[in-house]
């Protein structure tokens, strides 16, 4: 799994399954476009990823959570509930704002 962790006015925390990097999905209106750019930044194991998370949500960070393995991470470190999560063409994503 990629994290990458950028400082704006707030920070963000943008986490992607690392097999999903560089890819496109729509359905209808909807559209998740993984760009390198924005995702692939530090990869790390899922204990790591759990440990990030938690530490970022302490810090009233924004996410941008997709993938299977990140969104499960994020579930773990209680980041995000199930009723978070939605989906396009079967890849969960999810956009928090705490």
């Amino acid at each position: 799994m990629f994290v990458k962790v950028m400082n704006s006015y707030r920070t963000i925390v943008a986490a992607c399954d690392k097999e999903l990097i560089g890819k496109m999905f729509e359905e209808g209106k909807l559209q998740l476009n993984l760009k390198e750019s924005f995702y692939q930044g530090e990869e790390l194991e899922k204990k790591e990823m759990v440990d990030l998370l938690k530490d970022y949500a302490q810090e009233d960070a924004t996410f941008n959570l997709v993938g299977k393995k990140v969104i499960n991470c994020a579930l773990k470190a209680g980041v995000i509930k199930e009723e978070n999560v939605g989906t396009i063409q079967n890849i969960p994503y999810a956009l928090i704002l705490l």
